[in-house]
């Protein structure tokens, strides 16, 4: 399914680019909006400063985006999908099990950066409201905007997603014709194609530094890009940037030429960005601008959705809520994600006011992603055995380049950039509680062999001295080895309160590393008595585990491998189906445990998140009418011998 897929989003098409154009672009194509501006500041403008700025703009979209994303990460597709976490799954083959640190750096840097991204994007282009009236307050109306998408998303995008293609279009035309209308009235401005300007700037500069730290807001969608592979391909990008670039670089040169024809000025608040605008289109602009904005939001809040619903794939995060509000292939709706998404831009809004001062704040996380992902791409290139020469010529360019990048955004961090890395830190937090406390957990899974014990259930399911508890039990295992059960399973079968069943069944999970995997194996241990079924589902496929085991069911009816009706003898001669009911052993920390701190430190943190997560009945997808939740206590560390002593 995923190789017909692929196949068809790698065929450039018209309609393929400007779908392209609404989903990829949103957050590095509305960077125009604030990254001259931040340039800038408040200074007076100095010719050196911009011509030395727009060249390391062009160098930094020539060598960070096109190159290293477009060009080089591109390449590192797992079966079609993008990202951080996709990027791992394909390196996490390696003996290098330290890996998984870099992608969860990773993942929450591109998560908390992200919350200040719709803030920014929308409050530059509804500032562009000031050149009528300076004094305008824009709050109310940027968090009326952000607060209608958020509000939108549990409905899907379906309906609007059709217009943000020729909305993008439109959008990068503006660009490109505002920034030729104003070049030409100063073709000087084109020496800042020569990267002597870019070099001189941040080496001779005084201020060249911070100056750098504005420059690399014109790349930060780039990460996005990769991550939003799976929905258009590699092809349909890769052409298609062709266009974005140039239409992103002659509106740069064009603010730049309007700039330098007004240096020793200073901006008092304005944006180059409206400023290269004639006066009766600057409404049309700020029109075009949101509507531009509120796509890049909506890029942005998709792609977390797909990053954490991947995280809890990986075991990387606690199980939540997951919607699908429409059909469209990969669009779903996390609601506990959405309503935290909210809360941050509007704090982000109401702390920082206005685009200049999150202009200040912006960029240090994503920098961290970015150098995280290199980290992992440096590995893929060496799995996928490129020349070696080539490998370490790639990677100390971009880590120079990033590094110079993280220098020139740490001077933002007491500027507003530590609310990103407070959020990065505390998601890096659940994140790795959450791994370490299932890698402890699992280390002290008591597994037996089933083999051993399948007489027993034989001879309960024939034992009609025992009340039966269902004509189908199901149980969920974590038993890879489908000649094994837990030890808690068979307690829970023979000894809890024996549970006599015609059929016991045993569904397993097994997360593949590749993204829309959707598979399943039958093996029937002892017909018409005990059966395992094993799906193999990608890491962007939810485990629907109860419409998944009822279309097995179906295929198993259907090739006459399995008879479903109900045993009793009324309801056998009518021909009903007898009922499912599905066993889900849930385990809690036993008080009778003597943990070293840190794990006690990790689980018990672990419990906490998990009360305020899914059920694993809820997280499997399964009907609350038909599932049994069972609690099981988990002694890991069994406390040493009381000295208890009998008196008389």
């Amino acid at each position: 399914m995923s190789s017909h897929h692929n196949g068809h989003l790698n065929k450039v098409t018209l309609g393929g680019l400007l779908v392209t154009l609404g989903i990829i672009y949103g957050d590095i194509g509305t960077s125009p909006l604030y990254v001259m501006k931040a340039i800038v500041g408040d200074a007076p403008i100095d010719s050196t400063n911009v011509l030395g700025g727009i060249s390391a703009i062009f160098w930094t979209l020539t060598l960070q985006t096109t190159i290293k994303y477009v060009i080089l990460t591109l390449r590192a597709d797992n079966k079609g999908e993008g990202g951080i976490f996709s990027l791992y799954t394909l390196v996490r083959r390696t003996k290098f099990k330290w890996l998984l640190v870099p992608a969860i750096i990773g993942g929450s840097a591109l998560l908390a950066d992200g919350i200040i991204t719709p803030p920014i994007s929308v409050s530059a282009a509804v500032e562009g409201l000031k050149v009528f009236n300076a004094e305008l307050n824009t709050v109310p109306i940027v968090i009326a905007i952000i607060f209608a998408l958020f509000v939108m998303q549990q409905f899907g995008t379906k309906f609007l997603g059709k217009f943000f293609g020729p909305i993008m279009l439109i959008w990068f035309l503006m660009l490109g014709i505002l920034g030729v209308a104003n070049l030409f009235g100063n073709l000087c401005v084109l020496k800042a194609l020569n990267p002597y300007y870019a070099i001189n700037l941040v080496l001779n500069h005084k201020e060249g530094i911070f100056i750098l730290g504005a420059v690399f807001l014109c790349t930060t969608g780039a990460e996005a890009l990769y991550s939003d592979l799976g929905h258009c391909g590699k092809q349909n990008i890769r052409v298609s940037w062709i266009f974005v670039k140039a239409m992103l670089v002659l509106n740069y040169f064009g603010q730049g030429a309007w700039l330098i024809a007004h240096e020793g000025q200073k901006l008092d608040g304005g944006n180059p960005f409206y400023s290269i605008m004639p006066t009766s289109f600057v409404i049309v602009g700020v029109i075009i601008a949101t509507s531009a904005a509120i796509i890049a939001s909506q890029a942005l809040i998709s792609g977390s959705f797909t990053l954490i619903n991947e995280a809890m794939r990986l075991n990387l995060w606690p199980k939540v809520r997951v919607k699908y509000p429409t059909d469209l292939k990969g669009q779903l709706y996390i609601p506990s994600l959405n309503w935290f998404l909210l809360a941050g831009c509007i704090g982000v809004v109401l702390y920082f006011r206005e685009s200049s001062n999150m202009e200040a704040a912006y960029g240090l996380a994503i920098v961290l992603c970015m150098l995280m992902t290199t980290t992992l791409l440096n590995f893929y290139m060496h799995m996928k055995r490129y020349n070696k020469l080539f490998i370490y010529i790639t990677i100390t360019v971009y880590l120079i380049i990033e590094l110079s990048f993280m220098i020139a955004n740490l001077s933002k961090f007491t500027h507003g950039g530590w609310i990103t890395l407070l959020i990065a830190s505390g998601l890096m937090a659940i994140m790795t509680i959450w791994f370490l406390a299932k890698r402890i957990r699992n280390r002290y899974v008591d597994v037996v062999n089933l083999a051993d014990h399948q007489q027993k259930l034989v001879d309960l399911s024939h034992d009609e001295s025992i009340p039966k508890y269902a004509t189908h039990l199901i149980y969920m295992t974590s038993a890879n080895n489908p000649n094994e059960i837990e030890q808690k399973v068979l307690y829970s079968i023979l000894q809890k309160r024996p549970k006599r069943a015609d059929i016991y069944w045993f569904v397993h999970v097994d997360v593949m590393d590749e993204p829309y995997r959707m598979d399943y194996k039958v093996k029937h241990i002892v017909p018409d008595d005990i059966i395992r079924v094993d799906f193999r589902l990608g890491f962007r496929v939810a485990p629907r585990v109860n419409l998944m085991f009822r279309k097995v069911v179906e295929d198993l009816v259907k090739n006459g491998e399995v008879d479903i009706t109900s045993r009793y003898e009324s309801l056998n001669k009518n021909n009903i189906i007898g009922d499912f009911k599905f066993v889900v052993i849930e385990k809690f920390l036993s008080f009778d445990n003597e943990l070293p701190f840190f794990q006690k430190v990790i689980l018990n943190s672990y419990e906490v998140l998990k009360h305020l997560s899914l059920s694993e009945a809820r997280a499997f997808g399964l009907d609350s009418s038909s599932v049994k939740v069972e609690q099981f206590p988990m002694i890991i560390s069994p406390a040493k011998d009381l000295n208890l002593h009998r008196i008389y």
